[in-house]
């Protein structure tokens, strides 16, 4: 079950902002990932709390790689949009890297945020420096099993938005953009961010549930997957929690593993704070 997030992590301050450990290639001019919806890398990483002992990041660290404490580092230099010649089928989440390789492990128990679709949607997507380029957000397909490894045919072929050279604001990117209307149940959103001031093109997974009456902030999602079949039968969450993420368009980052409760951080001040770092 998850508990909420402690948004004050002193023991971190002194030692997440001194690892450069160097997992992607080129310069390491610009970092982010998505904080909300959160991503894999930010859940699985030190800051992730108790997300981060989850039994999908759990398993994930088992499987391999040494790069979680890098969550804004998941990067490949000189890429150009050749994305799909780069990243093999079935390491998308990864982008190929060994260190985040367990990132790429099929399961449907990820961390995961509810969203409601065909609704608007702000992309909280921390970062420390800022910098120019484009990010691309894509969402996978009716039909999408998250049991089975992502591969690019799982994804739309074109984004479902573009946002070229937002401004970083309180330590974070706040991308506007409106989720597809066709789709429910447990989906994949994946961002990429294209840099255009660096060599540098980096990937994130964010795992989602699209639910009829979302507030697009974070509702729990419980670990026997009922509220997914409830999803996939356009049935709302009936469960009557409350929605502890302050709506839709805040910084705050709700993180759910399957718990009866919305774990909130806020985003971009305690990640920046704590990877302020070049």
């Amino acid at each position: 079950m998850t508990a909420h997030r402690t948004a004050a992590s002193a023991a971190l301050t002194g030692t997440a902002s001194l690892l450069l450990i160097a997992v992607g290639a080129g310069p390491a001019l610009a970092h982010g990932a998505p904080v909300n919806p959160v991503s894999r890398t930010v859940a699985c990483s030190p800051e992730g709390g108790r997300e981060a002992r989850s039994a999908a990041c759990e398993a994930a660290k088992a499987a391999g790689g040494a790069a979680f404490e890098q969550w804004d580092n998941l990067r490949i230099a000189d890429v150009n949009g050749r994305d799909r010649e780069r990243i093999p089928d079935g390491k998308l989440c990864s982008a190929g890297l060994d260190g985040y390789r367990g990132l790429d492990l099929p399961r449907a128990d990820w961390p995961s945020t509810r969203l409601a679709p065909g609704a608007d949607l702000t992309l909280d997507y921390s970062s420390t420096i800022p910098h120019t380029g484009t990010f691309e957000l894509y969402l996978t397909k009716r039909g999408y099993d998250p049991k089975q490894p992502l591969k690019w045919s799982d994804l739309d072929a074109k984004p479902f938005a573009k946002i070229k050279d937002p401004a970083l604001t309180d330590g974070a990117y706040h991308l506007k953009a409106k989720l597809p209307s066709d789709r429910s149940g447990r989906q994949l959103l994946y961002t990429i961010w294209r840099n255009s001031s660096t060599a540098d093109t980096y990937y994130s997974c964010s795992d989602v549930v699209l639910s009829a009456g979302a507030k697009n902030s974070g509702t729990p999602v419980p670990a026997d997957g009922t509220a997914d079949r409830a999803d996939e039968s356009g049935r709302a969450d009936k469960s009557g929690r409350a929605d502890k993420s302050g709506g839709s368009g805040s910084t705050a980052m709700p993180l759910v593993a399957g718990g009866s409760a919305a774990a909130v951080l806020t985003a971009a001040g305690v990640f920046v704070t704590r990877r302020r770092r070049r």
